[in-house]
């Protein structure tokens, strides 16, 4: 685990309206609002990051939330479905939770042996329920609402759209250390041994998708997880000797990271544990400041007025 790829470390998407997203994600999935910050490169848009009690690396789902963002298209290049694990015999709950919610979904399915629900949030990004067939023993974030015995872990898996996978595949095996585990039809599941969640990555082969648009209801980036800063330039160095364009190291306050998109289009990002979560307000307290990066501080009165009520 020193000097490997651990698994998914959060998830970038896009959303329309702030106040719809936040009540979403912790009201009716029951997630916890770890950190209630600003986007680095357009200070008057949120960026809220959901995850479990601690910000825990592989449960953190991250947003942009910009109002009248025009609606993305899922398509190949891209990042098409979000998998969070959940509990044996929990799905009947969250079907019985998306009616009362009205909140769009299929019929509980089945891929790899393992239960799934598909479901969409208010912007249209598809995620998925899914039920291991490892037990997933990571502690739960609980609400009034959904408790323990139902709540998310955090993520299963992510899946990206190609129209052709082995270029992408070639960056999970030969750089980020997965191994294929198995196939089905055009799906292929791509797992790390680093960790024991949130380490699986589908890759789906459709070589006549069209290409997607990444805007609302889509995810912008997958950020995967590394120990520390050394890693982070050790693998800086094998993915720039492969003739990818890579980001220098940025200082993201919670992480630090690197960007660079996989040939097969998709943007990832490599991502510290440390700092972490607790780096600017306690663990008691995560997602309840407003955080800003230092070089917005002396605007935040302005901020505080411009940035939308969540709650």
């Amino acid at each position: 685990m020193e000097s490997t790829i651990n698994g998914i470390h959060h998830i970038t998407a896009i959303a329309g309206n702030a106040k719809r997203n936040f009540e979403f994600y912790t009201k009716v999935l029951g997630l916890r609002l770890v950190k209630k910050t600003v986007n680095f490169d357009d200070p008057e848009t949120y960026h809220l990051y959901y995850g479990d009690k601690n910000g825990t690396p592989g449960t953190i789902l991250t947003f942009f939330p910009w109002d009248n963002i025009m609606t993305g298209r899922r398509g190949s290049r891209q990042a098409t479905e979000i998998g969070y694990s959940v509990p044996e015999g929990s799905l009947d709950f969250w079907l019985k939770r998306f009616d009362q919610h009205n909140v769009t979904y299929n019929k509980v399915a089945e891929k790899f042996g393992e239960p799934y629900l598909t479901f969409l949030d208010p912007d249209g990004l598809k995620l998925e329920l899914i039920v291991s067939r490892n037990a997933d023993l990571r502690l739960p974030w609980e609400t009034d609402e959904v408790k323990g015995e139902n709540a998310t872990r955090g993520f299963h898996n992510v899946t990206i759209t190609s129209n052709k996978i082995q270029p992408t595949a070639d960056i999970l095996t030969e750089v980020f250390g997965y191994r294929l585990l198995e196939q089905h039809v055009n799906r292929f599941r791509f797992i790390t041994d680093a960790v024991e969640n949130a380490a699986i990555v589908d890759l789906v082969e459709v070589p006549g998708e069209q290409v997607g648009h990444v805007a609302g209801g889509s995810v912008h980036h997958v950020a995967f997880r590394v120990k520390d800063e050394n890693v982070l330039m050790q693998y800086r160095e094998k993915i720039e000797k492969l003739g990818l364009h890579i980001t220098d190291k940025i200082d993201r306050n919670y992480f630090y990271s690197l960007y660079f998109r996989e040939p097969g289009g998709v943007l990832f990002e490599l991502a510290t544990d440390n700092p972490g979560f607790a780096a600017d307000e306690s663990v008691e307290e995560l997602g309840s400041h407003l955080k800003l990066p230092a070089q917005y501080e002396q605007y935040r009165s302005r901020l505080e007025e411009t940035l939308p009520e969540l709650y």
